[in-house]
């Protein structure tokens, strides 16, 4: 089951970047998320369903990760720590690369642990729980 996680965020990166170039529209990387899920960061905890409401909050996201200068997301590890048979909890290891005006591109490393529930191979992200994202940002001078 590793491989096919391994597998699965490697194309969720590959999506992400995608979005982020205007490749690809972000209502086609939406199949990732479970129906529902739940996302827990410094501002609270929220749940959510995988519907016009998450596609709508996606394009703002990523609309503001563009206005920021948010060049690539890269993926520096994995550790994947089965719960039981179906569910995992998956730490993934970013690295975001902002272009940012007069000044060499800004490298963030970060941290954002999913849950991940797999059922006849096909791994949904059910839960999502992130640090302090602006804080972040703003540490280094961004946004």
């Amino acid at each position: 089951m590793e491989e096919v996680l391994r597998e699965f965020f490697k194309r969720y990166e590959g999506m992400a970047n995608k979005v982020l170039a205007g490749e690809i529209d972000v209502g086609d990387t939406t199949f990732v998320f479970a129906s529902d899920f739940i996302a827990a960061s410094p501002a609270g905890v929220m749940a959510g369903r995988n519907d016009e409401s998450l596609n709508t909050s996606m394009e703002k996201g990523y609309a503001h990760y563009r206005a920021i200068g948010t060049r690539e997301l890269k993926i520096r590890g994995l550790k994947i720590t089965p719960i039981d048979a179906l569910h995992f909890l998956v730490r993934v290891d970013w690295r975001s690369v902002y272009a940012v005006k007069d000044r060499p591109d800004v490298t963030i490393d970060f941290e954002v642990h999913y849950l991940v529930q797999v059922r006849n191979e096909e791994p949904r992200i059910f839960g999502w729980i992130s640090g302090d994202e602006e804080a972040a940002l703003k540490k280094h001078g961004i946004g």
